[in-house]
């Protein structure tokens, strides 16, 4: 979740406006990764375009889904974790340049 606000936040700073609400389901303010970096990708704008379209080329959150909120344990390895902290890490100190 820190990580996503993360981007959202740049994308803001950079003045990406939200879409209309018709058209939420194509929004990156309404995405989790891995389908956040996908729409970022195809609607990247603004002054920091070029850190957003390489955050949304990156490997972010790799191995991560919105259903691993509710996995078992058994089923998400100690290393995702790991390296998910470390996207959040990354991504929130992007956002405090």
């Amino acid at each position: 979740m820190a990580g996503e606000l993360a981007v959202k936040a740049l994308m803001r700073d950079s003045g990406m406006a939200e879409l209309p609400r018709d058209k939420r389901r194509d929004d990156p303010y309404y995405a989790h990764f891995p389908e956040l970096a996908t729409q970022l990708r195809d609607t990247v704008h603004g002054r920091r375009s070029g850190e957003l379209t390489a955050i949304a080329k990156s490997n972010h959150f790799q191995n991560w889904s919105t259903d691993m909120r509710y996995a078992s344990t058994a089923e998400v390895q100690a290393n995702w974790i790991d390296a998910w902290r470390a996207s959040a890490d990354t991504l929130i100190q992007k956002m405090e340049l």
